[in-house]
């Protein structure tokens, strides 16, 4: 009998169970056709040579279709990693050629995108596209694909991994690599499965899971695949909207969501009609992590659906975290909760600071292995002498023991529970002719938490570049989300004569008076 925490277990408890609603169509996928599709494609992907321990990647709209090759690749023993949709060709081509994949799934719909690439390395191409649609040059049709593929699993099933990119605050994305033990599917020996044991005990059998955020995020991802390990129902949104984020909490009766606290904001924005009107009285519980949330939004959200707000502190990496119920919340306004392993808050010198004192948060024990792929340096980076890992993020620690974040690294921007690290859109500025230097942080941003501002040094302060110039030019060369929302010009630099950069002279003068960056 397969373990429980296995999909084929939940397929064989509830067949026709709704695994994934798609939330604007209204299409159903049920427990049965999820596991006939992903089992249909693991059969493609070892037919293309993708044995244990092989790397898929896929570039996709949220989907159902999405899920099933995600399943496909988990019950597959495979690393799968998601690309985020809003990447430009070149970056897309530095993950791929960097993770080695040798299958690639992407939607129709970035035909643009896949056009820039060189994708002679990559073996099998799948397309995902509404029935008739002209196809894509070089790649197979998923219906199709799956269609010539035999029902029933695969002869050797194993748990694989996703294997998705963090941006360094430095240089390109790097890839979180964790440990694959390629088990039995729903084996706990699985860190994938351990991960999604807690996932399924917070759910329960019965939820409805909403999944308004993009699934090539890691918690959208990891959360709604553990969900469907406890055979709950996911209900997933093709694009996040306030309204219809609303209409399908009401619709679908949904007991459980997870958001990031720029959708707190549009949801508090909507018209005082449309928020009275909606119906919340099913949901039992909401998550949001990704970026603190502002106090003031919290609250407002409390006062509206209830003390039903749950927060996490964690990063892709996976070192170690904290967690905080609303009761907790109420208490400790602004707190992350308590860590869930020895932490430590030390200056930049490595001394450790007392209660209330800012400084990098360090995780002495706990969380689990893992290694930045292809960068050894980068690994080593994130651990000191005495053994401890961090992430780079910044805060201090109550009289009770409660985290607070102030800041998420050094110089990193948090826009809409999104990261962004400034180097990329430097590194694309600097490239013009008419900038000599350039400075990339995060505003202050009323929706988005934070905006990307840049300052840059022209070579001659006598011949203006309009703005609309300089924001072009990153647009045509970056994701539009990592791009300057504003652009100033200053005549120098705050830099040492060594060309160290005091970016928080910049920086700073935004966030007088606010007690954080964030908060």
């Amino acid at each position: 009998m397969a373990f429980e925490r296995s999909l084929q277990h939940q397929v064989a408890l509830h067949p026709d169970r709704p695994a994934v609603i798609m939330a604007g169509s209204g299409e159903i996928t049920s427990y049965a056709e999820l596991d006939d599709r992903s089992s249909r494609m693991a059969h493609v992907l070892r037919d293309a040579g993708l044995g244990i321990g092989g790397h898929v990647a896929l570039m996709m709209r949220n989907s159902s279709a999405f899920l099933e090759v995600a399943w496909a690749a988990q019950r597959a023993g495979l690393r799968y990693t998601a690309l985020n949709s809003h990447l430009r060709a070149d970056e897309v081509q530095h993950i791929l050629d960097d993770c080695e994949a040798t299958a690639f799934v992407v939607s129709a719909d970035l035909a643009d995108v896949v056009a820039g690439l060189d994708l002679s390395r990559v073996g099998l191409r799948i397309v995902v596209e509404p029935p008739g649609g002209p196809g894509l040059d070089g790649f197979v049709d998923y219906a199709r694909a799956l269609a010539s593929a035999p029902p029933g699993p695969i002869a050797d099933e194993a748990e694989g991994r996703e294997m998705l990119y963090s941006s360094g605050t430095t240089g390109r994305p790097k890839g979180v690599n964790k440990p694959l033990v390629p088990v039995a599917p729903g084996d706990p020996a699985s860190p994938a499965v351990a991960i999604a044991e807690g996932i399924a005990l917070a759910l329960g059998d019965d939820a409805v899971y909403l999944t308004p955020a993009p699934l090539y995020h890691a918690a959208p991802l990891v959360y709604t695949m553990g969900c469907h390990r406890s055979g709950a129902t996911a209900v997933v949104m093709e694009a996040f909207d306030a309204a219809a984020c609303l209409d399908a909490i009401e619709r679908h009766r949904v007991t459980h969501a997870q958001f990031v606290p720029t959708m707190f904001t549009r949801l508090l924005r909507l018209p005082d009609d449309v928020r009275a009107g909606a119906d919340v009285s099913s949901l039992r519980m909401v998550l949001h992590a990704a970026a603190p949330c502002p106090v003031a939004v919290k609250q407002a959200m409390m006062q509206w659906w209830g003390p039903i707000l749950y927060e996490y502190y964690a990063g892709t990496e996976d070192i170690g975290g904290s967690f905080i119920g609303p009761d907790e919340w109420l208490a400790h306004p602004g707190s992350v909760g308590r860590p869930n392993a020895e932490l430590h808050v030390l200056d930049a010198d490595g001394r450790e600071l007392g209660v209330g004192e800012a400084g990098t948060i360090w995780f002495a024990a706990g969380g689990r292995d893992f290694e930045y792929h292809n960068d050894p340096d980068k690994t080593a980076a994130m651990t000191n002498e005495h053994g401890w890992r961090t992430l780079g993020d910044v805060g201090y620690v109550d009289a009770d023991g409660y985290l607070y974040l102030t800041d998420r690294s050094a110089d990193m921007i948090v826009s809409g529970g999104v990261n962004i690290y400034p180097r990329e859109a430097e590194d694309v500025l600097a490239l013009h002719p008419a900038v000599v230097d350039v400075a990339v942080f995060g505003i202050p941003d009323d929706e988005m938490g934070e905006a990307v501002h840049a300052v840059v040094q022209l070579a001659d302060p006598a011949t203006p570049v309009p703005e609309a110039e300089l924001l072009a030019w990153c647009r045509e060369r970056l994701a539009s989300y990592k791009c300057p929302r504003s652009i100033e010009a200053t005549e120098a630099m705050p830099r040492d004569p060594s060309g160290k950069l005091f970016k928080r002279r910049l920086r700073d003068p935004w966030w007088e008076g606010r007690t954080s960056r964030i908060v």
